[in-house]
């Protein structure tokens, strides 16, 4: 599956927002320090920003980082033009060059009191060569890449007591709705391929949870985000619509690189993409958010 995708990675922002749990996020908020340090593995179109801001949290830093450059130069472009029509206040820094081997340390732009940086490179790289801070964020990132590494990292990044934040983690669930024959031939191939691929789980959430709950910090709190899309009156909030398709695509590319072809796959795709078009479809994932605390 690839998120190298502005559309998707936009179109999916409602999504997450229904599937967020408020429980873990309220946990989150009330043990930030006023002005954080916050680093993001994977931060995409840059969503966490305006998060930060409805959580009050309006002065530190965030730094934010992506693997794929146009993702990054998207959200340099979009998002302060996405604050200012929240009605923020947002000051643009013009953007220099490091020198070779440096990371550039002045701001993209300041929203209120919060510079605000996103740069191209591997997140994990990042993690590993950061330290201090006091949020590290990771949404729908550690079922990307190898979680003993990831764990390792968030904990190198971070200060003595700091929070990671690991919201929408996969955990091996992915339902679509009515039900059609080939469902459960189509599921388990599915997570069986995504679980061939170098780092990835399609348990997740769950392996993840247990690894945090065997390091020397605390898992403050765990709760279920599931991705639940679902139609009203014919039609889908947002650009849900899309994001449907994005997945219903992802499961085609996913199953098209098998070893072994599933049967009644191709029915399974063309009655799916029908109740798309009709309005029918209905979708779940199952995924975890998680709180944790560095020792």
């Amino acid at each position: 599956m690839t998120h190298a995708l502005p559309r998707y990675l936009e179109s999916k922002h409602s999504v997450d927002e229904r599937a967020f749990s408020r429980r873990v996020q309220d946990r989150l908020v009330e043990s930030l320090p006023a002005e954080p340090t916050v680093l993001e593995a994977g931060c995409g179109t840059g969503v966490t920003v305006p998060r930060l801001l409805s959580w009050g949290v309006d002065a530190g830093t965030y730094r934010g980082v992506d693997t794929d450059e146009c993702i990054v130069a998207f959200a340099r472009r979009v998002r302060p033009a996405a604050l200012r029509r929240a009605g923020h206040s947002v000051t643009e820094h013009a953007r220099a060059a490091a020198p070779d081997g440096e990371r550039r340390s002045a701001p993209d732009f300041t929203v209120a009191d919060l510079s605000v940086s996103f740069e191209s490179g591997d997140a994990l790289d990042a993690l590993e060569a950061a330290s201090d801070r006091d949020l590290v964020v990771a949404q729908a990132f550690a079922d990307l890449v190898p979680l003993d590494r990831l764990v390792s990292a968030v904990e190198s990044a971070l200060r003595p007591g700091g929070l990671a934040y690991l919201p929408i983690t996969f955990d091996g669930g992915t339902i679509f709705q009515p039900d059609h024959p080939a469902d459960e031939a189509v599921e388990r191939a599915y997570h069986a391929a995504i679980d061939r691929r170098p780092g990835r789980d399609v348990r997740a959430g769950r392996h993840l949870a247990d690894r945090l709950r065997r390091r020397d910090g605390e898992l403050l709190s765990i709760g279920s985000s599931d991705w639940i899309v679902r139609p009203t009156d014919g039609g889908y909030p947002a650009d849900e619509r899309y994001f449907l398709s994005r997945i219903l695509q992802f499961v085609a590319d996913s199953l098209g690189d098998a070893e072994r072809s599933v049967d009644g796959l191709d029915s399974w795709l063309a009655t799916r993409r029908e109740q798309l078009d009709a309005g029918d479809l209905v979708y779940v994932a199952h995924q975890y958010d998680l709180l944790y605390r560095a020792p």
